[in-house]
């Protein structure tokens, strides 16, 4: 006789990523790209019924519902737009209208840049730990910064255009042989690598434009120019944008992720180039007091193949208790 105590019991089935698409867009009054479904599905706390690992799960909802939109003739989802694409349910499809979509497309491009309750320049000492200890980054090489402070220059007009917010160098004096080091000496000194470092708190598609090509214009000197921002809005057309020209002008795009440290990564390498821009240097040091002493610094290290760390900006010893403490931000791990 069957015994209805001993009938297996039915896994439950685990809340995917496209049910917590369908719930957010259920309520949602226009077509929402998949990173806005994620932030949206946080506000309503429904992120958490979905188990996942991933250091990027709104990148992992996306991939979904692409797919899912694509390949599936039965999908509940319908792509509208592009760069960015944004989804809505297919069963919601009669109340998009002209107008709506209009509206959207104006509201992109008056996007706010993301609110911060940190300064700009409480970033350089993570910046600075970043080059420092960072693989992706460092590739095992020791990278030093210096702060440049702008209001220290002789021409306050142009120091937005002129000045980056950090410089740094490598010599690799515990890499190569002494003789390597000598021998380099007597050709073309070729050894010494100096990077320049724009810093945001946030990139946007209102302000990206203007902070990329004041990087261009700070990092023109340098054998690598970067920008760098802890905030980028997780956009597809912006990060298409930033890849272009990042690509189209050679400066590297490196995210600084607050609330999760050691995620944090270079989004688009810099273009090396060979030879440094002997006359935008000299232009520096005559302007800045603090770019000259850097430059001074560098050549004595050089000459006495001896780096003094002293000279160049504190690398932290722990960067996620400094974001802690100093910026009031809790790492998500």
């Amino acid at each position: 006789m069957f015994d209805p105590e001993t009938k297996p019991k039915v896994k439950s089935m685990a809340y995917s990523f496209l049910e917590l698409a369908e719930e957010v867009l259920k309520s949602a009054t226009a077509p929402l790209t998949y990173q806005q479904c994620w932030e949206e599905g946080q506000t309503k706390g429904l992120t958490t019924k979905v188990k996942t690992k991933g250091k990027t799960p709104w990148h992992t909802m996306g991939a979904k519902l692409y797919v899912d939109v694509r390949d599936n003739a039965d999908s509940r989802f319908v792509k509208v737009g592009t760069r960015p694409t944004r989804f809505f349910l297919k069963s919601r499809q009669s109340e998009l209208s002209e107008a709506l979509l209009r509206k959207i497309e104006i509201a992109d491009t008056k996007q706010p840049e993301p609110k911060t309750s940190y300064h700009e320049r409480d970033l350089h000492p993570l910046l600075t730990y970043y080059v420092y200890a960072n693989p992706t980054f460092s590739r095992g090489r020791s990278i030093f910064t210096k702060t440049i402070f702008h209001e220290s220059s002789r021409r306050k007009g142009f120091n937005k255009w002129l000045h980056p917010d950090l410089v740094g160098m490598y010599l690799p004096l515990d890499d190569w042989k002494q003789d390597v080091i000598k021998f380099n000496q007597l050709l073309d000194n070729n050894s010494i690598r100096l990077f320049s470092f724009e810093l945001k708190r946030s990139l946007s598609k209102s302000t990206y434009r203007e902070s990329f090509f004041q990087a261009v214009s700070n990092s023109s000197w340098a054998h690598e120019g970067y920008l760098v921002a802890s905030e980028i809005t997780q956009d597809d057309d912006l990060l298409a944008e930033l890849e272009r020209l990042s690509s189209s002008f050679g400066i590297g795009i490196i995210h600084l992720q607050l609330s999760d440290f050691n995620a944090s990564t270079v989004l688009f390498p810099a273009r090396t180039r060979e030879m440094l821009d002997w006359e935008t240097v000299n232009k520096l040091c005559e302007q800045n007091k603090d770019f000259a002493k850097f430059i001074q610094d560098v050549k004595i290290d050089f000459e006495s193949e001896r780096i003094h760390r002293s000279e160049y900006d504190v690398v932290l010893k722990d960067p996620e208790r400094y974001i802690k403490d100093k910026m009031k931000i809790e790492q998500e791990n």
